[in-house]
C-alpha cells in the first residue's frame, strides 16, 4: 500500500489566522505558506501544526529571512513550486503553467481558492486563510501525495 503524504496549503493570512485552521491543518506533515503572511507570529503559529515553508507575498516587508521569493521542495518524489504569484501579475493556471515546471505549483494572491489540472500538472490557490475580501469564503488546502497520484482537498474555514 503507498504511503500517502499530506501537505497543508495556505496563503493570504494577512496576519489573521483562524482558529478552525488548526482543525482543517491537523495531521499535515508540512505547511506551505503561499505569502501575504503578515508576520513571524503567523508562521511560529503554524509551526505548532507542523513544519512550515513559506514565501512572500506583495504586503509582506521585505528582508524576513524565512520569508523568500519562491521556493522549490520535494516531498515523496514530486517537486513543488510555492511563489505568491503576484511575480505575474493576476496570476491564471496557464501562466503558471508557463513560467513553472515543476508538476504542482502553489500560489495565492488573488484570494480565489482554485485547483486546475494540465494533464499530469497542477496549480493550487488555497483562497485567503485571512481577513474576508472580495466576497470570498476563507479556505485552505490538504495536498495528498502517494504514488497512485495526487489529490486536492479545498478546506473552507468559518467566516
Amino acid at each position: 500500500m503507498d504511503r500517502i503524504h499530506t501537505i497543508g496549503l495556505i496563503a493570504d493570512t494577512h496576519g489573521l489566522l483562524r482558529p478552525d485552521v488548526f482543525t482543517a491543518l491537523d495531521g499535515v506533515e508540512l505547511i506551505l505558506h503561499a505569502g501575504d503572511v503578515g508576520g513571524d507570529g503567523i508562521l511560529d503559529e503554524l509551526s505548532l501544526i507542523a513544519p512550515v515553508l513559506a514565501v512572500a507575498g506583495n504586503t509582506d516587508p521585505p528582508g524576513d529571512p524565512r520569508l523568500v521569493p519562491s521556493r522549490v521542495c520535494e516531498v515523496a518524489g514530486t517537486k513543488i513550486h510555492v511563489s505568491h504569484g503576484h511575480e505575474l501579475g493576476s496570476p491564471t493556471p496557464a501562466a503558471l503553467f508557463a513560467r513553472y515546471t515543476e508538476p504542482i505549483i502553489v500560489y495565492g494572491h488573488t484570494h480565489k481558492q482554485l485547483v486546475s489540472r494540465d494533464g499530469t500538472r497542477w496549480a493550487i490557490n488555497p483562497g485567503a486563510a485571512g481577513p474576508r475580501r472580495f466576497n470570498l469564503h476563507p479556505s485552505v488546502a490538504r495536498l495528498r501525495l502517494s504514488g497512485s497520484g495526487v489529490d486536492v482537498e479545498i478546506v473552507p474555514l468559518k467566516d
